[in-house]
């Protein structure tokens, strides 16, 4: 299982938090140090079965920066995905991914039913 996130975000630390409360072992991944790629992001977008825009930190300051609002719905699938592997900071978080199954922010309900416990 890879737990991918940002050490300073709240919501990062409770989903956390969660995981060792459960016993759950995963690998954990910085995700401003060690950035997903853009096929792994394509890979995760796919099985999430999510919209693209639900893997967008729409409340982090770059986002805002790059107007990405007003920018991303004429922007292509792939363009968006490029330009997610190009920031850790423009990726929501954390994601948990556990072979065919993609968490994108935590929802304790939801990882509950999706990990199992």
């Amino acid at each position: 299982m890879l737990f991918v996130y940002y050490p300073k975000c709240t919501t990062c630390q409770k989903a956390k938090k969660w995981l060792d409360a459960q016993g759950i072992s995963y690998e954990a991944r910085h995700i401003a140090e060690e950035n997903p790629g853009a096929e792994e992001l394509a890979e995760w977008h796919r099985l999430s079965r999510l919209p693209l825009k639900k893997f967008f930190n729409t409340s982090g300051l770059r986002y805002k920066e790059l107007n990405l609002k007003e920018r991303l719905p004429a922007m292509s699938e792939e363009e968006q995905i490029a330009l997610l592997a190009t920031d850790g900071m423009l990726v929501k978080r954390p994601i948990l991914v556990n072979g065919d199954t993609v968490l994108v922010g935590f929802k304790e309900e939801s990882w509950r039913e999706k990990v199992g416990c």
